[in-house]
């Protein structure tokens, strides 16, 4: 049996490299390091990850979820004619 859980770094991460940006990038968050490292279980379940949003000069990152299934998602800071697909649809 593996072990599903994660935290947000891995799940800020993952999303950060979709868009060619890194940890060096963050202008601002709302978790500090202990929050961000902190295990949890994103799958069905029950929303086990702690709110947050994080800031990079070109993006804002938040929590993802449908049917309790948790993961980092984001969108552009400023305009850009990006458009923004259904978060937790």
């Amino acid at each position: 049996m593996s072990d599903s859980r994660t935290t947000w770094r891995e799940e800020i991460s993952a999303e950060m490299e979709k868009h060619g940006e890194t940890w060096a990038d963050v202008v601002g968050c709302t978790l500090d390091d202990a929050e961000l490292d902190r295990r949890f279980d994103p799958d069905f379940g029950g929303i086990n990850g702690t709110p947050f949003t994080l800031w990079t000069a070109r993006r804002v990152y938040f929590p993802g979820c449908y049917e309790s299934c948790e993961w980092a998602a984001s969108v552009p800071r400023h305009p850009c004619g990006e458009a923004t697909e259904h978060v937790g649809g």
